[in-house]
Formats: C-alpha cells, sequence, structure tokens
C-alpha cells in the first residue's frame, strides 16, 4: 500500500475521517463524537477505518486534525487557571477594553471585555517599563516580578501571561519574565505577549495573550493524550492540526501557541471548498457548512478565501489571523421554540450531539432541524450517516406534533416553518459576508457542506436569487479532506508604526529577511526544506492618522527596484478605493509587516481511476413539499451517479456522509469532478 494520509475533524454531533492513498481518496467515514472525550471519538474513527477500509493504523504517513477543543475551552469557560503580570500602572487594561458596542440596541449587555480570563485578584503589577522606541525607561526590578509570580502561584494558577508596555518593540523583559517563572514555577505555562501579538494596541495584544495563556493547559492536554492514544493505536506518522488561518502545522508547534486554533474545523471546510471550486473551475464561492449545532460561512473570491486578522470568539475580540467564518447558531440540532409573542424561532441553542435531535433516541425529547427533515421524508432514517445510526421517526414526529399542537398548525407546516425560519437565518449569515461588503452573491456559486448542507442548499440559493448550486463529491466530509489538503503554513509579523516616507527600502527589506528567517526555522521544525517554501509578504497599511488598517500585498522586486516604498503607498490606495469607495493622496503609514510561508504537501486528490456502477435509482418516497403538499421524489445512491448525468427534481440523493435534495423546478448534472452543479430549470 502507497503512503496514506488521512484527515480527521471532530464537530459537535460526528467526527468525520477522510483516507487518501497517495491522491486517490480511499474512503471516508463517520462516527458519533464524544463531547466529554474527544480523542476517543478519533480513536473509534481510526479502528472504524481499518475495519472497513483495511487500511492499517501503521501505514498512515500523514494524520491532520481539525479540533474544536480551544473553542470549547472558552465557550464553556473550561480553560485554566490563568494569571496575568502586567507593567505597573496597567494593571486594568483587560476590563477597560474599547467603547465599541456591538449590541447598540440590547437592553441587558454582557461585559465586552473577558474579564473572566484573569479576574483583578490574578492581574499582579511589575516594575520596569519600556517606552514606544524600546528603549528602556525603568529597569525590570527583579524582586517586584518575583514577588508579583509568587502571588499568582499562591492562587494556584497553571498558566501565566506576561504583557509588558511595548514588548512587541523589545521583548527583553518579557523574556526575562518567562525565565523567572520558569525558576519559580517549571510546571506553569507561560505565554508572552511578545510572541503571541507582536503589535501595538495594548488592550487587543493583552486579552489575545490571555486568551492563548486560557486555553493553553486544556489544548496541550488534548493534543498529549491524543497523540499518546495514537501510538497506543499504531500510528506513528507526524501529527498536524489546522490552524485558523487554513493552514496545517505541526502539534508541538500548536501547543505553543493554541491561540491560531480558534478555528481549526471551519478553516477546514473552506480549504475544501477552495479545492472543489479549483477542481470545477469556479472561483467565486460562498460556502455554508451546516453541522449539528452551527452553520459555519465563508466567502471565496477569485479563487481566493478572505483572511482577517482579527476574529470574534464568543463575542470577544481575538487578534489572531483566521479564515473569514460567520458561524451562526443554525445546525442539524438547532431547537424549535417559541417566543413570548408566538413566534416560531429555531436556535441558536442547540441539542447537539448529547443528547441529540429526538429522533436519535438518545434522550432528547425538543423538536429540531434534522427532526423536521425527517419528518419532511428528506432523510432515510435507515440511511443516516452511512447507516451508522439508524433513526426514530415516531420520535421525530411526535416532537413535531407537539410543537404544531402549541401552534395550532399542521406537523407538515410546522416543520416546512422550521426550515423555512433556518434558511432565512443562514441567508441573513449569507448577507452579512456579500451584501454588507458591497458583494453580490447572485455572481457567486453556493457551496453546501457538512451533514445537513444538502438539504437546505436550493431552498438557500432561491432565498438569496443565486442560480447555481455546487455540491461536492463527499459535503458531509468537506472539512476533514481540507485537513489533507491544506498546506504546512507559518507567519511571522513584526510592527514597524511609521510613516511610509520615512522608511528606506533596505531597512523594510532587512525587516522582511528576518522575518523570512523565523518562517524557515517554523519550516525547518517541519523537515520541509527551504528551497520547497513559498513565502508571500504583506503589510497593514492606512492613512496617517486613521486608526484602522487594510492589507497590501508587498512585492519585494518592485520595492528593490525603485528604491523607495511608492508601490506599497500606490497599492494602499488602490485597495482603500475597492474598499471603502474613495482614496487620497494622502501621507500613508506601514503599522505591522508580515510573512506567510506555505508548503503543499498534498499533490491534490486524483479522479477516481474506476467509479462504482450499478443502478443510481433506488425507487420513490413520499416527501412533502411546500405547503404541505405532498409529492412523490425519485432516491438515487449519489455515489452510483456517473459523470454526464442529468435529473430532474423532485429528487433525493443519498450517500454516507450526507443527503442531497433536489427541488421542483431544479435540475442537476454530475461534473466530471464528480461534483453536482444544480440550477434552476427554464
Amino acid at each position: 500500500m502507497r503512503d496514506v494520509s488521512i484527515g480527521v475533524d471532530t464537530g459537535g454531533t460526528f467526527t468525520d475521517l477522510v483516507c487518501f492513498e497517495g491522491n486517490q481518496l480511499k474512503g471516508v467515514l463517520k462516527v458519533p463524537s464524544n463531547r466529554a472525550h474527544p480523542d476517543q471519538a478519533v480513536i473509534n474513527a481510526i479502528r472504524r477505518m481499518e475495519e472497513t477500509l483495511s487500511v492499517s493504523p501503521a501505514a498512515v504517513r500523514r494524520f491532520v486534525h481539525g479540533t474544536t477543543v480551544a473553542t470549547n475551552a472558552v465557550l464553556e469557560r473550561r480553560g485554566g487557571r490563568i494569571g496575568l503580570l502586567m507593567t505597573a500602572g496597567y494593571r486594568d487594561v483587560l476590563d477597560i477594553g474599547r467603547s465599541y458596542r456591538s449590541d447598540v440596541y440590547g437592553l441587558f449587555l454582557k461585559p465586552g471585555t473577558p474579564g473572566f480570563l484573569a479576574p483583578r485578584s490574578r492581574r499582579m503589577e511589575v516594575t520596569g517599563r519600556l517606552g514606544p522606541d524600546g528603549a528602556e525607561i525603568e529597569p525590570l526590578d527583579p524582586d517586584s516580578l518575583d514577588a508579583a509570580i509568587r502571588a499568582l502561584l499562591e492562587q494556584n494558577v497553571d498558566a501565566i501571561a506576561v504583557s509588558f508596555l511595548f514588548s512587541f518593540v523589545n521583548p527583553a523583559h518579557e523574556l526575562a519574565a518567562r525565565d523567572a517563572i520558569k525558576r519559580l514555577a517549571p510546571s506553569v505555562s507561560v505565554s508572552l505577549s511578545h510572541e503571541a501579538d507582536p503589535t501595538f494596541r495594548e488592550y487587543e495584544r493583552t486579552a489575545v495573550t490571555a486568551f492563548d495563556a486560557y486555553v493553553k493547559p486544556t489544548l496541550d492536554r488534548y493534543i498529549q493524550t491524543l497523540a499518546a492514544s495514537l501510538d497506543e493505536a499504531g500510528v506513528t506518522a507526524p501529527f498536524q492540526v489546522m490552524q485558523s488561518r487554513g493552514g496545517v502545522c505541526a502539534a508541538s508547534i500548536a501547543r505553543e501557541r493554541p491561540v491560531r486554533l480558534f478555528l481549526s474545523g471551519p478553516a477546514g471546510g473552506v480549504i475544501g471548498a477552495l479545492g472543489v471550486g479549483r477542481d470545477t473551475g469556479i472561483d467565486d464561492i460562498i460556502s455554508f457548512d451546516v453541522g449539528g449545532t452551527s452553520c459555519d460561512i465563508a466567502l471565496i473570491d477569485g479563487g481566493k478565501p478572505a483572511i482577517r486578522q482579527t476574529g470574534y470568539v464568543d463575542g470577544f475580540v481575538v487578534r489572531a489571523p483566521m479564515v473569514d467564518v460567520n458561524a451562526i447558531g443554525a445546525g442539524g440540532g438547532s431547537i424549535a421554540w417559541i417566543d413570548g409573542s408566538g413566534g416560531l424561532r429555531v436556535g441558536p441553542h442547540s441539542a447537539g450531539s448529547d443528547p441529540g435531535p429526538a429522533c436519535y433516541g438518545w434522550g432528547g425529547t425538543e423538536p429540531t432541524v434534522t427532526d423536521a427533515s425527517l419528518y419532511l421524508g428528506y432523510i432515510d432514517p435507515a440511511y443516516f450517516a452511512g447507516g451508522t445510526l439508524t433513526l426514530q421517526p415516531e420520535l421525530a414526529r411526535k416532537a413535531i406534533v407537539d410543537l404544531a399542537t402549541r401552534l395550532g398548525l399542521p406537523p407538515e407546516a410546522t416543520a416546512h416553518g422550521i426550515h423555512r425560519v433556518v434558511t432565512a437565518q443562514m441567508a441573513e449569515g449569507i448577507r452579512l459576508v456579500s451584501v454588507k461588503r458591497g458583494i453580490d452573491p447572485r455572481g457567486f456559486a453556493l457551496l453546501p457542506l457538512g451533514g445537513g448542507g444538502g438539504i437546505h442548499a436550493i431552498a438557500l440559493a432561491r432565498e438569496l436569487g443565486m442560480t447555481r448550486v455546487l455540491v461536492p463529491r463527499f459535503p458531509g466530509v468537506l472539512a476533514a479532506n481540507g485537513l489533507v489538503a491544506a498546506p504546512i503554513t507559518h507567519e511571522a509579523s513584526v510592527a514597524i508604526n511609521r510613516d511610509v516616507a520615512d522608511i528606506a527600502s533596505p531597512e523594510l527589506g532587512a525587516a522582511i529577511t528576518d522575518l523570512d528567517r523565523r518562517c524557515q526555522q517554523l519550516m525547518a521544525a517541519e523537515e520541509v526544506a527551504e528551497a520547497d517554501v513559498g513565502i508571500e509578504h504583506f503589510a497593514d497599511v492606512c492613512f496617517k492618522g486613521q486608526s484602522h488598517t487594510l492589507e497590501v500585498s508587498i512585492d519585494l522586486a518592485r520595492i528593490r527596484a525603485d528604491q523607495d516604498l511608492s508601490s506599497i503607498h500606490a497599492d494602499f490606495r488602490e485597495v482603500h478605493e475597492r474598499v471603502h469607495g474613495h482614496s487620497e493622496d494622502a501621507p500613508t503609514r506601514i503599522v505591522n509587516v508580515r510573512a506567510v510561508a506555505t508548503y503543499e504537501p498534498f499533490a491534490g486528490a486524483a479522479a477516481d481511476a474506476a467509479l462504482p456502477k450499478g443502478e443510481a435509482r433506488k425507487g420513490t418516497r413520499t416527501i412533502f413539499g411546500a405547503d404541505g403538499v405532498e409529492l412523490e421524489a425519485a432516491i438515487y445512491d449519489r455515489h452510483l451517479l456517473q459523470p454526464g448525468t442529468r435529473l430532474e427534481g423532485p429528487a433525493i440523493l443519498e450517500q454516507s456522509d450526507t443527503t442531497t435534495l433536489l427541488e421542483p423546478g431544479w435540475h442537476l448534472v454530475v461534473l466530471e469532478s464528480g461534483s453536482l452543479l444544480m440550477e434552476p430549470t427554464r
């Protein structure tokens, strides 16, 4: 057997596995997640791989993992007990935050700053201060430092975050603090702000460093436990983890900077969608990943996913590079309920995997989106998740009927109402990443993924006026597929904070050379040869006096040829015009510069040498269409549909990882890549 690569994505309801032999897809699997012990679901998936795909764990040469552990640690407030060391006089930065209010009209406001990470009693001031140029204004007082560390240790902290003033210019004081912590408490993990976020803005840098320290003990334990379990199961391949930016890195490196893993799972879906678009020649895609608890929406414009330097976790600002994913509480497990005015609502609370939707038979009794799909006839109860879980239609019916009785509506209208509400929520989520940014979604293809995406795709496209739906071969495990396809990526950045006119080209070139060196060191730790690494460079630029930046690509050849930075100035004005609709011939300022190094270890999936043959049509099934009308839908085995096949709706396509609904008035064509292109019938 050739080298085997596997990607395993853990979600709230199912854990997905894809297996490649060389660049040939060997098979896909879904197993129930274990919320209390997510590592066990990973091992269960590997054992099933051995049983059903006849792939030995010893044959695995690359193991890539997407995990929600870091995010869940914040959402469930189960991170480490951390302390925070601050420059004297800046103890309350974490509470002060910014004056920005995300909910202008809310009557009951939640704190906009993550004070829960380190309450004031666990924030200690240290004497010593650097100036904005990195020069030492006041020496670091070792007695003050030791006293602050001991005060935190007395409160039983298991991690310490250090955020000293202007450490991103001169890290000397923070490095001294780390040495002192390791001397006094070798087992306590440490996060330094100049490593977590080496840029200016005191609150944002302190917050991201505190988040890094908060999730580090939890993620460290998880990776250690999973690594030991993988070794016991016979998987000795390098262990890699997906980062929020959309690239993977060694698990040992991920343990050192866990704040970069908040979108580990959703990022895999975006990279998977990018690959599908590349295979089909479609560069403009809006993907929506419907899992058990949420719907993750992303926009791919011109074959490139949007990357943002600041994201949100549980409503809190986290300044770390992330694929631009808009997550909303609309998944298969989202619970339908009646609000105070008697209206039907869906989510954001979810049944998750425990107890799960009512139809799972695991103790859930409230109606969910999955229960509605089953009641409407869209899902075969005996073939859910490839038959790994047999659904119980009578429990779904009871949950829907109970809700319908309280609403005073027929059960089928109630089930359709659940679908219409969740579709409207998904549509609004898509408008936030498209229309709100001046992008017309009607020029994009809609790409569903996740276990529930295919059922809602056409209804969602119709809601948005979109006329193309692109369904991957295995949409239910596309996030896991994206893990294998993702490049190894590392990033390094440096704060500049100077006017473009005041920076000479050789000076900027020297800073970029140092960033390249740092990236190459990280790649060397991944055993990637320097010649195989591609590096791109970017600058965060603004007009002088502006408080927010735009990212501009740096062309080193142009800079060196011009011997000045006029090209950066011109490129920034062009980006500003495109984003904001205007620009000025005014002085500009470079705030940060970053280098992003990538290496593509995966050659790309090859077409199957021999597609399975057989009669694709399995029969018909009665489903409820719009307004409760009963329809006879043809049922097909998606795996047996050959390229060039054209089908008219209504039809249902079943496969091991998901179900796709082809509504009346729409048709589909099976593309050479195996993806489906669904369009309105003219």
